[in-house]
């Protein structure tokens, strides 16, 4: 793979830099600190901001939509996929165009059986908060928990999708870092109840399930490949 332009760390949530490249790229991000990333339609006001800081953890917003993702090192796989406009991965239909990101990773959680959700948006109670209480077009799903989450930016360049899995995930240490109040308890039991680590399907490993992620993309010779920070 060509390492094409490098993008920086600052860079990795700036699509301007995406929106320049005519060839498809993935980035895979390596998290160094523990970051809560927002979605681009949420207010700062969901965070807890004194808790946030007094435990170290980092608070930045992604240009895609969608609810709130906690990243600690060493507990989740997160890559991005830039697919231009025209490209043959690209769909002109904003429910169609992130399946190929679903069946990429089904494809590579098998043979645990998986499912890749179509359709509209299945929303709850805390889908508009945290993104992985929710199920959008392209996520994952095993056993109806779900393992994959998805969230796209779309311009007239091409497209940015963010998709991670958590390989462990402590739901209540997420929900402390968010402004929910004695809704908390609630909301950490469901989303316990109803999704799935990658280490609950048998992956332990993390980078060398990224060199079977990075090495099963469509026509993997075709990507730009940036490993970044974050």
């Amino acid at each position: 793979m060509d390492s094409g332009t490098p993008i920086s760390e600052d860079g990795l949530f700036d699509v301007e830099v995406f929106r320049a490249r005519r060839h498809r790229s993935v980035v895979v991000r390596r998290i160094e600190r523990p970051t809560l990333v927002l979605g681009s339609t949420q207010e700062p006001g969901v965070v807890d901001a004194e808790t946030a800081a007094g435990r170290g953890v980092e608070v930045r917003t992604r240009r895609s939509g969608g609810g709130a993702v906690l990243l600690r090192p060493g507990k989740v796989v997160w890559i991005d996929t830039w697919v231009p406009r025209g490209d043959p991965l690209w769909d002109d239909d904003v429910g169609r165009s992130a399946l190929w990101v679903g069946r990429w990773w089904a494809g590579v959680l098998a043979p645990s059986p998986t499912s890749v959700h179509r359709g509209r948006l299945l929303e709850t109670r805390w889908s508009r908060l945290v993104c992985f209480a929710g199920v959008g077009p392209g996520e994952v799903v095993a056993g109806g928990r779900k393992v994959v989450g998805v969230a796209q930016w779309r311009g007239r360049e091409g497209a940015l999708t963010h998709s991670m899995a958590y390989l462990a995930v402590d739901w209540v240490d997420l929900v402390s870092l968010l402004a929910v109040g004695t809704a908390g308890t609630q909301l950490a039991a469901d989303l316990t109840d109803t999704t799935a680590t990658l280490s609950e399907m048998g992956i332990d490993d993390a980078p060398a399930f990224v060199r079977r992620l990075v090495a099963d993309l469509p026509d993997p010779s075709s990507w730009e490949f940036v490993d970044q920070e974050l």
